[in-house]
């Protein structure tokens, strides 16, 4: 029986330790480790766009911005950096990539934005940058995140201002994902570029085609490891589910060659999306490179969704006037 029960202990703390090693290294960021937006991530198709991708990085970090601060539901300390290219313009809530930072993953956006003569609050999510915590979560508690921002953006500029969020690859799962939740009535649309279908979705294709690992062997652990280490489940929430449940425009940018995020996808979001939405893809483009492969129809494409966002919000406001 002593055996027996030595066996079992040994194989629970077995678990436990590989649960913690998963944890550790897909949720896992310590606060003295954060990324640099200059350092791009490997890959040829990075490398091709590498000097300007660093050219637009330089332009944005040199731009002036009010360093802003908020606390999250949970209590986390988040930053960001608010830039003011026009009084009373449009805001655009910019939310990065996983281990990303605002200047890389919004380096051409920011550009945009500031072209469509549209204020930015570009955003450290979680456990990035200056904000607080320590653990990413996919989207999961990144989208009360987003709300607690398009909060403080409409109690500090109004509800006359035109709010869109707007996300890159795991930024743009976390607004997805965010679009059901009860977000200020200003908000007008939903910009999001490369975004994943759902947290346990980009997992299982992470462990199977990146990894070469057995999803069947290693999703359990990583369910035990981010719900005893990290504090949440993966299958909390979706994109696919949340836009099932929204009536807000969504604009969907996705590069036909993203060999981390599928772009199909993107298009299983557009499927499930209840209101008005758009998608584009762009041949040729790799994760998060649609608007460097292609600036002029990025750019295009944006300008007349954002356009088409505004005209709907100014009649929604002009509808629901006393007569």
């Amino acid at each position: 029986m002593k055996i027996v029960l030595s066996i079992l202990v040994f194989v629970l703390l077995l678990l436990l330790a590989a649960a913690w090693a998963i944890y550790r290294f897909a949720f896992y960021v310590s606060p003295r480790k954060r990324e640099d937006p200059y350092v791009l991530p490997d890959g040829p198709q990075y490398q091709a766009q590498r000097p300007r991708m660093l050219s637009l990085i330089r332009d944005m970090d040199q731009l002036p911005y009010e360093p802003v601060t908020i606390q999250s539901f949970d209590g986390t300390v988040l930053t960001g950096r608010y830039y003011v290219f026009h009084d009373g313009a449009p805001l655009q809530i910019q939310f990065h990539g996983y281990h990303g930072t605002p200047l890389r993953d919004f380096c051409g956006g920011c550009r945009l934005a500031r072209e469509l003569g549209h204020n930015v609050l570009a955003i450290d999510q979680r456990a990035h940058g200056g904000s607080g915590g320590v653990t990413i979560t996919f989207g999961i508690r990144e989208r009360q995140d987003c709300l607690a921002w398009a909060n403080y953006a409409r109690q500090r500029f109004g509800e006359a201002t035109p709010i869109f969020l707007s996300g890159v690859s795991m930024g743009a799962a976390t607004v997805l994902m965010a679009s059901e939740l009860a977000l200020p009535s200003n908000v007008a649309g939903i910009i999001a570029d490369c975004p994943y279908s759902a947290p346990e979705a980009i997992l299982r294709k992470v462990c199977r085609t990146d990894m070469r690992l057995p999803p069947a062997l290693v999703m359990p652990l990583l369910h035990l490891g981010a719900r005893l280490f990290g504090g949440f489940d993966p299958r909390e929430a979706s994109a696919v589910q949340a836009v099932q449940h929204t009536t807000l425009p969504v604009l969907l940018l996705h590069g036909e060659d993203d060999r981390f995020v599928p772009c199909a996808m993107s298009r299983e979001i557009y499927d499930a999306c209840a209101g008005y939405r758009i998608l584009k893809t762009f041949p040729g483009a790799g994760h998060g490179l649609s608007y460097i492969v292609d600036t002029a129809t990025y750019g295009q494409t944006v300008s007349q969704f954002t356009d088409n966002c505004l005209q709907r919000l100014t009649a929604s406001a002009s509808s629901s006037l006393p007569l």
